[in-house]
């Protein structure tokens, strides 16, 4: 039975990898997970594994927080006596994080095939360290798996020959699709007293929690909706550290603030908002199969299709934008959108049906 070693690091990946393990598993592969421990904090790691379903990891690096190229290569160093030990067919990285990188990197250098779900999505912003984890991740990358087919067109402009790539769908939206009718109440979470509605609100991205000035401004905009509609925040710790080192406690007065919450509650909290003000890459997707009108907190975004299709709208950092945006979805409009093609649930099973025959097509090569 082949063997394909899976790489989780952050949060968004585990929604990405809980339904590519079970589909491998269904395709007769194994596929075993490794966790590097990018984002460590146990109750939040626990809850997250529980909520998906994710069996407990394989091999757990315990990387922890450091600077971009010190997690980098802490992730690299770990990593590769775990390849060694394992001699997998292929290493399967999901997404964009340092993770990501780094393990492809580990794989590619030891002749290791790379497979990298997530591929081919781009957001033209070199500042981000996200980009270019996907550009350098998809160079390195054997088979290539797409969420949207425009990804495709990214590829080639990088000289990605066409045959690596597969669109398949989103393996984020089969989580969601598997979890929905288990998401938290939102009244459950926040109380029948907020049972009229509310706008959820996520903030973490360096380019608004690292700026006091834009923290600042962005909390002022989001307090004045929240006089028209509560706000509910559940803060990351890190842009609760920023807050407190800025002094901004005081704009938080008016919203409903949380800690970080579980897949479940937040799934239950997206489901009932009347829209979402966020600067996350998977929420935007998550609104969109929703039908959740979302209004992104960046100048630009990687998943342009929740744009085109979508409920997405970008609004930046304009805080001019923001609240005439917010004004037009509780006047009746926003954007409605749809779901795009092969958002239905079953992207990690066309996964495993592609990895299997390639494995199989590998192997005849092989013996030939």
């Amino acid at each position: 039975m082949s063997t394909i070693l899976c790489v989780a690091g952050a949060r968004p990946n585990f929604m990405k990898i809980a339904p590519v393990l079970g589909a491998l598993a269904e395709a007769g592969l194994t596929g075993r997970l490794v966790h590097t421990g990018q984002h460590y904090d146990p109750a939040m790691n626990d809850c997250f594994f529980r909520d998906l379903g994710i069996p407990a990891p394989d091999h757990y690096l315990e990387v922890g927080s450091a600077s971009h190229a010190v997690q980098t290569a802490e992730v690299m160093k770990r990593f590769e006596p775990v390849l060694e030990s394992e001699a997998p067919a292929a290493v399967l990285v999901v997404g964009d994080v340092n993770s990501t990188i780094a393990c492809a990197l580990v794989a590619a250098k030891r002749g290791v095939p790379v497979i990298h779900v997530e591929a081919g999505l781009r957001s033209f912003d070199r500042a981000m360290p996200e980009e270019i984890n996907r550009v350098l991740t998809d160079q390195i990358s054997d088979l290539l798996f797409l969420t949207e087919a425009e990804a495709l067109d990214n590829l080639r402009r990088e000289g990605i020959p066409a045959e690596r790539a597969h669109f398949v769908g989103n393996v984020m939206i089969d989580s969601l699709h598997r979890n929905l009718a288990r998401a938290v109440p939102a009244a459950q979470t926040l109380g029948e007293e907020m049972a009229d509605g509310h706008a959820l609100l996520t903030l973490h991205r360096p380019s608004n929690v690292d700026d006091a000035g834009t923290l600042a401004s962005l909390l002022e905009a989001v307090a004045d909706i929240g006089r028209q509609l509560p706000v509910v925040f559940p803060i990351h710790p890190r842009t609760r550290a920023r807050i407190e080192a800025y002094g901004l406690q005081g704009l938080l007065a008016g919203l409903k603030v949380l800690p970080p919450l579980g897949y479940l509650e937040m799934l239950g909290l997206m489901r009932a908002a009347k829209f979402v003000m966020t600067d996350s890459g998977g929420i935007q997707e998550e609104t969109t199969a929703l039908g959740v009108p979302c209004l992104t907190l960046r100048e630009n975004t990687e998943r342009p299709i929740t744009l085109t299709q979508g409920t997405n709208v970008l609004v930046g950092t304009d805080t001019t934008k923001l609240r005439q945006a917010v004004a037009e979805i509780l006047g009746g409009g926003g954007c409605a959108g749809r779901i795009p093609q092969y958002w239905d649930g079953r992207a990690a099973q066309r996964i495993a049906a592609i990895i299997r025959a390639w494995l199989a097509e590998t192997e005849r090569r092989r013996v030939a």
